[in-house]
């Protein structure tokens, strides 16, 4: 999945980011209040992007 095509959807489901990292993000869901490490990659692998989307949803 495209870095960009992820970020997006998690826009849309309320997510914010919190701190840039060298090599990651830290996003989080204010609602539950969970985080999650996104990594700066153009390409992300479907199963760490599944999870991260598992992980964020509210």
């Amino acid at each position: 999945m495209k870095r960009v095509d992820l970020l997006q959807n998690l826009n849309r489901q309320g997510v914010v980011c919190t701190r840039h990292g060298a090599k990651h993000d830290v996003y989080v869901q204010p609602r539950t209040n969970k985080e999650a490490a996104v990594p700066r990659h153009d390409e992300i692998n479907e199963y760490t992007a599944k999870a991260i989307l598992k992980k964020l949803s509210g």
